[in-house]
């Protein structure tokens, strides 16, 4: 599977999007629906109403990357839930996402953090 780098952060956009639109379509949702540079070093992940397909738009540096993913058979991506326009996930819960797990249902353990021991 296609790995991104792990500094990079994935903006995801709620509602279903007409994946026939290509990059300069998805690259004005990003700017005008999503608030969102499409040139930053980020990547904004589009899917259908069926979300059974993903797209993926991402600038590298002097050119965007379109990838798009699509389910065979009954399959969908469990699209989450937010209850915010735009969605920012880590490249490991994009990786999550891409493979079928409900990053919904996900609880880590707090991260804490203590001045001293005793």
């Amino acid at each position: 599977m296609f790995r991104f780098d792990a500094e990079l952060t994935a903006y995801v956009h709620r509602d279903p999007v007409d994946l026939r639109i290509g990059i300069n379509g998805l690259a004005i949702l990003v700017e005008q629906a999503m608030g969102k540079n499409p040139m930053a070093q980020a990547l904004y992940v589009f899917s259908n109403r069926r979300r059974d397909r993903i797209k993926i738009l991402g600038w590298d540096g002097n050119g965007f990357w379109l990838l798009m993913k699509r389910l065979e058979a009954n399959d969908r991506f469990i699209w989450p839930d937010s209850q915010t326009e735009v969605l920012a996930l880590t490249v490991e819960l994009l990786h999550w996402l891409l493979d079928g797990i409900n990053i919904a249902a996900l609880a880590r353990h707090p991260k804490r953090h203590y001045a001293r021991v005793s």
